[in-house]
């Protein structure tokens, strides 16, 4: 993942991901909010049903093919050498593992809801789903202690948005028709997805912060001063990502709200039975 494409590339399967579970949880919520339930993956409806695993297959098929690129694109078919796993690229072996889990994850789904040899609760895909982005947690948690400077701060940020992930899809295996913990869970996936963007775009990109460069897959700053800079820049872009969610969870909200015009009354009545 050392390279612009191998951050776009994840970047792009968390973001369509985050971005469509938002949507759908919004919308499953205002359609009916007292049936509301948790969901580790959302149907696409219509298409008469041919696309309603649409989600999984994509975690599936996107996973995997990214797992393919580290594991044997990334190191040039040289595997194994002398005997052992290619010291020169542990990192792309590493990310292939994490990517191994989601794969898992997306494969588990797609038997548990279009066979009868796994029958699954909706709680149990969800700590499926947080085992895997346990694996994530671990690797880039590890990557964030070994990375220093302004490149250890972007992997701790990652970090932080991943963690997100897990707690929200354990809260949504414990509070199986909580709202707000099916929409974090999106959230975290959303904003996971921008920020592998964001580190493309800053440390293999354009957006590299002045006085600082890219030496041998490491990013220098000139001082510790202008490194400061870079990572006070990190958070105002993290602040921006967030605002830009928000944003878009209200415009969701709206268009869900305009294409249910009995929603109001739904939601009021949802309100007083809560309280």
């Amino acid at each position: 993942m050392g390279s612009f494409k191998g951050h776009a590339l994840p970047g792009t399967l968390f973001l369509i991901i985050g971005v469509w579970h938002m949507w759908s949880t919004i919308m499953r919520y205002v359609s009916n909010p007292k049936s509301f339930r948790v969901r580790m993956w959302n149907p696409v409806p219509g298409f008469d049903g041919k696309l309603k695993y649409f989600e999984i297959y994509v975690i599936a098929v996107g996973s995997f093919i990214d797992m393919c690129i580290e594991f044997f694109y990334s190191t040039h078919l040289k595997i194994i050498v002398n005997g052992v796993l290619n010291p020169s690229h542990m990192n792309d072996f590493e990310h292939a593992g994490m990517l191994l889990m989601f794969f898992l994850l997306g494969l588990v789904a797609i038997f548990s809801e279009t066979t009868s040899y796994l029958p699954l609760p909706e709680g149990a895909l969800c700590l499926i789903a947080a085992t895997a982005f346990c694996g994530e947690y671990l690797l880039f948690y590890f990557h964030s202690t070994t990375h220093s400077g302004l490149e250890g701060y972007y992997h701790f940020v990652l970090v932080l948005l991943i963690l997100l992930c897990v707690l929200s899809c354990i809260a949504g295996a414990l509070f199986p028709t909580s709202f707000p913990v099916d929409l974090m869970n999106g959230i975290g996936i959303t904003l996971q997805g921008l920020w592998f963007y964001q580190t493309a775009f800053t440390l293999y990109g354009s957006m590299m912060p002045k006085g600082c460069h890219l030496k041998l897959n490491d990013v220098v700053c000139r001082s510790s001063e202008l490194e400061i800079r870079g990572e006070i820049l990190a958070n105002f872009q993290l602040f921006a990502l967030i605002f830009a969610v928000i944003v878009t969870i209200l415009g969701f909200y709206w268009l869900a709200v305009t294409q249910h015009p009995d929603s109001r009354n739904l939601l009021s009545v949802a309100d007083e039975s809560d309280t």
